[in-house]
């Protein structure tokens, strides 16, 4: 990979943070509980929505009778536990920004997940003291695949686009990172939906981990 961006700018469920596991398990047990089935293809249906988009898809997919906002509630209440204290940080991805910082290279954190879901991730690995700027979907009108979330923090960072480097791990980011005509690394996750193959075609560059780039 070339060393030639200012910025660099990281999705974080499955990018940063080993966390795509427990998106399943609470899928499950959230649809068992309205009397649904769990569908394999939902996780790629969804993929790159903001929080909020989701919880509109599964209130009309699935005919949920509680508004957005009571089903985000329920999703956090679910998930916080984990995010605290079961999901770790991919290998080398802490040594990997440090490094970036040494060399002047400014950090961001673009997530389609929820505020209060994002604050518990970085209170539990400290990844906060290292970034510039950190951003929600929730934020903007539009999620992932449209180029809006990096748009927001490629400004606030003060970069152009063409300088910033995205790390991501599902196509909608890629795509997303593309569109606001940003280089893409896509990082492998084992619970993606998509092939190696298919996701290292669609990037500029595929990494299986961080520690490649130490």
């Amino acid at each position: 990979m070339k060393n030639d961006f200012c910025a660099a700018i990281f999705d974080l469920d499955g990018t940063l943070v080993d966390s795509m596991w427990i998106w399943k398990d609470i899928d499950i047990a959230y649809l068992a509980k309205h009397g649904h089935p769990y569908d394999e293809s939902l996780q790629e249906a969804i993929g790159g929505f903001s929080f909020h988009e989701t919880a509109l898809y599964f209130k009309s997919r699935y005919g949920i009778e509680d508004s957005p906002e009571d089903i985000k509630r329920e999703w956090n209440d679910m998930a916080i536990e984990y995010y605290r204290t079961k999901v770790p940080m991919k290998p080398g991805a802490i040594e990997y920004i440090k490094k970036l910082r040494e060399k002047g290279v400014r950090c961001g954190i673009a997530t389609s997940n929820s505020p209060e879901l994002l604050a518990a991730v970085l209170e539990a690995t400290g990844l906060e003291d290292y970034m510039d700027s950190i951003h929600s979907a929730c934020e903007i009108k539009r999620g992932k695949p449209a180029p809006d979330l990096f748009l927001l923090v490629a400004n606030d960072l003060g970069v152009e686009p063409g300088k910033c480097m995205v790390f991501e791990d599902i196509p909608p980011g890629i795509i997303a990172g593309h569109a606001a005509g940003m280089k893409v690394c896509a990082v492998a996750d084992a619970y993606a939906t998509s092939t190696p193959e298919e996701i290292a075609s669609m990037a500029d560059y595929y990494i299986q981990d961080f520690t490649q780039l130490l």
